[in-house]
């Protein structure tokens, strides 16, 4: 399939279908010529393209609001379209657009050979699912080997990777490779703790509002040694 052949069948929604296995494929760039990626990747994109993508996702949802019969009179709705494009583009999927946080490691000039916890990083997701917010906290812990890294940095990166279509399981784990390619750590635990709207919204359980998702990722010393990870899982309990 030729690039202008993939754009069309981008434009139209169609899934380009693979003869060799009958796997559903779509093209690799969008409508605009643009590469795609996945949902919870990222590749930076300038400003201009980005008001772009909001001028265009604009048109999209004013689309949205058509088939649904919202009448765009509504003085609550007359607007919407332009809040909902700025809202996914700028903020919520913000993660995907953006570069990495400026971030600052120290040398672990004193050896420092216990924990370092930052605890309750906002998570604020959104299930690639559905579509539908995930709410939550992060906790990171690490043993440092011969590097440490400023305490708001965490913060930045817990939120840079969090605001994108995302699976929590994911989620951890791309927190805890970032992290650990970036100090080498001799231990690392990444601990989530959220509510998922796709399943509050959808009323999938009578008990849905109270549902909870944690998921772990453990490297290192907190995979192998029983007692350190212990240690670590009383202290962010």
């Amino acid at each position: 399939m030729r690039i202008s052949e993939q754009q069309d069948a981008a434009a139209s929604g169609e899934a380009e279908k693979l003869p060799h296995n009958g796997e559903l494929r779509f093209p690799p760039v969008n409508s605009l010529g643009y590469p795609v990626f996945d949902t919870n990747g990222n590749m930076p994109v300038p400003d201009e393209e980005r008001l772009q993508m909001v001028q265009l996702a604009e048109v999209k949802f004013a689309e949205l609001f058509d088939i649904l019969r919202i009448d765009r009179n509504d003085p609550n709705a007359t607007n919407t379209p332009r809040r909902l494009a700025k809202m996914w583009v700028m903020e919520l999927y913000k993660g995907r657009f953006d570069p990495p946080p400026a971030l600052t490691v120290f040398p672990n000039r004193k050896k420092v050979d216990e924990l370092v916890i930052s605890k309750n990083n906002t998570v604020m997701s959104v299930c690639s699912h559905h579509w539908q917010t995930i709410s939550g906290t992060c906790t990171v812990g690490y043993l440092p080997g011969d590097k440490v890294i400023g305490l708001s940095k965490i913060s930045r990166i817990v939120d840079w990777f969090s605001r994108r279509g995302q699976i929590q399981e994911e989620l951890g784990e791309q927190i805890a490779d970032y992290i650990e390619e970036l100090i080498q750590p001799k231990a690392l635990g990444v601990v989530i703790k959220s509510r998922h709207y796709c399943m509050i919204a959808r009323g999938v359980t009578e008990d849905e509002d109270k549902s909870v998702m944690i998921t772990s990722v453990m490297r290192g010393g907190l995979g192998t040694d029983f007692n350190l990870r212990n240690e670590f899982l009383k202290l962010i309990s």
